[in-house]
């Protein structure tokens, strides 16, 4: 029985994009591969096989991401008006205001409250 191993983050970091995107696309399909298998009933050669795959996905896009956002960072430190605009959105998308504790329980105190019923008249 032969154990997968991991792939080390230096390791994956030395890796250049278009090797990353093809080592994830292969590590991935083998995934799909060996959760097939295991769906179907059948018993993984190595039941290690599983969580090793699914932590060097996990590492690679990992990177993979990392890499993404330092580019983006890169980008955005050269033009600095796509900063402003991006900090103009963030302001709109703020959440009103909670409204203080005590309006909020007159409120509840008000929902509450049966409403007033008419009294019924005894004969």
């Amino acid at each position: 029985m032969s154990r997968m191993a991991l792939l080390k983050t230096k390791d994956i970091r030395a890796m250049r994009p278009d090797e990353l995107k093809i080592k994830f696309k292969e590590l991935s399909d083998e995934l799909m591969h060996e959760r097939g298998v295991a769906a179907m009933g059948g018993a993984p050669a190595s039941p290690g096989k599983l969580r090793a795959l699914r932590t060097n996905v996990a590492r690679i896009h990992t990177v993979m991401r990392e890499i993404e956002l330092a580019q983006e960072k890169k980008d955005s430190e050269k033009s600095p008006a796509k900063k402003a605009k991006a900090s103009d959105k963030k302001a709109e998308k703020a959440a009103p205001k909670p409204k203080p504790k005590r309006e909020r329980a007159e409120k509840r105190a008000a929902a509450k409250k049966p409403a007033a019923q008419p009294e019924e008249e005894t004969k």
